[in-house]
């Protein structure tokens, strides 16, 4: 059957053409045959895929697609929208992770035969993983499966209508401490009748992908390819830092999420045998992504619920070994008149600005003795004096243990240096009455490439863990100390690190200064041998062009996009570190894919801000991975020079010429960018004179760098005395 009903617009046209947006503009405008739109509004059209492919396949326009790109455009396109083709997808892949022979038999035959059969495979599969023992099980009515009943009386009833994932231990008496409220049960979409005939073509190439990839990895890259394409839609957690915060609550057997989003602190906790993940999130959707992600990835048992977790909790008796949670800030409608008695408040009833608060009480009220919490939490709750009363409470009863000060560019949003809280519901041990304060500020990166990351682990994890044992660490200045709480009860009972932590002595104090303006000196006369010689007036050149569409049609270069997916702990070169000249510094979505990998000679450009640069990776950039926004074009050295290329590409009137506006932005068409058809002694010429100019362009930024070391290190010598004014 045709994928008549998926839709695509015109930038995923131009994605399946390998060609920029204007391209698809200019078909459209010229070519009567163009298919109509069938959806989207009239400055955003979508378009039938089917008619799409057919249309590009006959003006011979359609390149080889990878597997990957066309199962993302089906289901970007979906009828039903992105969210509940990932659901659908999702429990295909589970089923073929879980039962590929089953899979195997169903989608043997036609469309109408998988469609007829699909429902009853995907039920042997969703029953034991997602059916709540004694409940009604899985129900595929309405194009839904529901999961759990409100008031289920079974074993695993203490946490709510839940999705279980995984045999279902025995109740223990921590789980089993109070019947859950009626909330409603999670919902994992699941498609039937016309809806499943319609979504086969998404379903089967989401099989042929996993077949070579796998099922986990082939959910991780859809899931991943859809947060990037809508990023103002959620709040996520950075892999790096859910390691961080997982890393600081140690090893759970039994760990919570009241906020878990699309699961990625749930995922970051070290597998044990017999876990338990419990997971709730206000959005259904995330929810039941959350469940699918986490069952794709181990057989923990998972017990997720859709629901406002501080209004409708639906794990009430849970107490586990850890919670880990990113709450959602700076909420006033979190439930502060309907919640005045809640026995959660056990540190004090939260003002209506202290939604934090109510998080932490509740990651607190769902512990188990010593058991430890690790919250993501805006810096202003260590400081207003609407809190202050419960933090001070926090305190006093040693269930406070740690506030870590990250660097700015951690998590959303990027712009604050956003604290980790961790936390321990005290035992019938009393609590040491001091905390661990850690300040990981001078990690930050360069521009928005992120922090040290490993820097912070390794500073972080350090000073935590010689706490945790009870040691007496010695104090780091700038970086962290053991504070008696004595020293923080005050009228104020401000929490912030950098307040209580003793200022970083400069390294070497003066001596580093002067090794820095001695730097600064050399790099100086450098940049003055590299300027540029006068220039001479010539006529204008008069060469015959090209535009590198044409060489990458004509074999003399080859051209690809990036950003699409890759390891985690792979270098990217972002578009920023173009555009500053700096080293790798980006993640990407964690994928079993590819990802596009750079080679010395290659040119690299950015494709968004309307800036004309282009970059020749060198051998120490070569080998990261190409990010998002960025354009690598890799020349046949028999053909072209890279530095020619990069330079002529640099062209202010050619990026003029080749870019399109929007209303916040510019975007390159590489493709329409020209360059002279001159031979290859001709362009070494060239290529050299662009080479120079960009050594004296680094050796500019390298100066600038410098000398903003060198004003910002004597300001703080001035200000804290350690260097005199004459």
């Amino acid at each position: 059957m045709q994928d008549n009903a998926t839709e695509v617009t015109a930038a995923g046209i131009a994605r399946l053409a390998g060609v920029g947006r204007a391209a698809v503009s200019n078909w459209r405008r010229r070519h009567a045959d163009f298919p109509k739109p069938v959806g989207g509004t009239e400055t955003s059209p979508s378009f039938a895929l089917a008619e799409v492919e057919a249309w590009l396949r006959r003006q011979g326009k359609l390149a080889e697609v990878p597997l990957s790109e066309r199962v993302w455009q089906q289901l970007a396109g979906h009828p039903e929208g992105p969210v509940t083709a990932l659901a659908y997808t999702g429990c295909v892949l589970l089923l073929i992770h879980e039962r590929p022979t089953v899979w195997l038999d169903v989608s043997a035959g036609s469309d109408e035969r998988l469609a007829e059969l699909l429902p009853g495979a995907l039920e042997q599969v969703l029953t034991p993983r997602f059916g709540a023992p004694g409940a009604a099980g899985v129900h595929t009515a309405r194009g839904g499966v529901h999961t759990g009943e409100a008031g289920d009386a079974s074993p695993a009833a203490g946490s709510g209508p839940a999705v279980n994932t995984g045999p279902t231990p025995p109740a223990s008496p921590a789980h089993a401490a109070s019947p859950a409220p009626a909330t409603p049960a999670l919902t994992i979409p699941v498609p039937a009748g016309d809806r499943l005939l319609a979504s086969t073509p998404l379903l089967r190439g989401a099989a042929e992908l996993a077949a070579g990839t796998g099922a986990r990895q082939t959910f991780e890259f859809l899931l991943g390819r859809h947060l990037d394409a809508n990023p103002r839609q959620y709040t996520l957690t950075p892999a790096e830092l859910a390691r961080l915060m997982a890393d600081l609550a140690g090893p759970a057997r039994t760990v919570l999420d009241p906020a878990c989003g699309t699961g990625a602190l749930l995922r970051a906790v070290d597998p044990r045998p017999g876990q338990e993940l419990y997971a709730q999130d206000s959005s259904a959707d995330l929810a039941a992504l959350t469940a699918l992600r986490l069952a794709l990835r181990s057989r923990a048992t998972v017990r997720a619920a859709a629901g406002d977790t501080l209004r409708r909790d639906a794990h009430p008796g849970l107490r586990a070994d850890a919670v880990l949670c990113h709450p959602p800030f700076n909420e006033r409608n979190w439930g502060h008149d309907e919640l005045a008695y809640d026995p959660r408040w056990e540190y004090g009833f939260p003002a209506r600005t202290e939604s934090e608060l109510a998080w932490v009480q509740h990651a607190l009220a769902r512990l188990a003795d010593d058991g430890t919490a690790v919250l993501l939490m805006p810096p202003a709750a260590a400081s207003r004096r609407s809190g202050r009363r419960i933090r001070a409470d926090l305190l006093r009863r040693g269930a406070l243990r740690a506030v870590v000060a990250l660097p700015v560019g951690a998590a959303p949003p990027y712009n604050i240096p956003l604290h980790l809280w961790v936390l321990r519901r005290p035992g019938r041990t009393p609590a040491a009455p001091e905390v661990l304060l850690a300040d990981t500020g001078r990690f930050a990166g360069e521009a928005r490439g992120g922090p040290d990351w490993q820097a912070v682990r390794d500073a972080v994890l350090d000073a935590w863990r010689a706490f945790a044992r009870g040691e007496r660490s010695a104090e780091r200045p700038g970086l962290a100390r053991t504070v008696p709480v004595i020293e923080l009860l005050d009228d104020d009972v401000d929490l912030a690190p950098a307040r209580h932590l003793p200022p970083a002595a400069p390294a070497d104090g003066v001596e580093q200064l002067t090794a820095v303006r001695e730097r600064l000196g050399a790099t100086l006369r450098l940049t003055a041998d590299l300027t540029p010689p006068p220039a001479e007036p010539v006529p204008p050149a008069r060469w015959p062009l090209t535009t590198v569409g044409e060489l990458a049609r004509g074999g003399a270069l080859v051209l690809r996009t990036g950003g699409t997916g890759g390891h985690t702990r792979m270098p990217v070169l972002t578009d920023h570190d173009v555009l500053a000249g700096t080293a790798p510094s980006g993640t990407l979505p964690e994928t079993d894919e590819e990802a596009v990998l750079t080679e010395p000679g290659d040119v690299v450009l950015p494709v968004l801000g309307g800036g004309s640069v282009a970059r020749v990776i060198d051998g120490a950039t070569g080998g990261a991975a190409l990010g998002r926004n960025l354009v690598l074009l890799r020349p046949d050295p028999a053909a072209l020079d890279p530095w020619f290329l990069a330079g002529f590409l640099r062209g202010t009137a050619n990026h003029r010429r080749a870019s399109s506006y929007a209303s916040t932005a510019t975007r390159l068409d590489v493709r329409r960018l020209q360059l002279p058809r001159l031979p290859l002694d001709e362009q070494l010429r060239y290529g050299a004179r662009f080479r120079a100019l960009d050594e004296f362009e680094r050796a500019l930024r390298h100066a600038g760098r410098l000398g903003e070391q060198l004003v910002r290190g004597m300001y703080d010598g001035l200000t804290d005395g350690t260097v005199a004014p004459d």
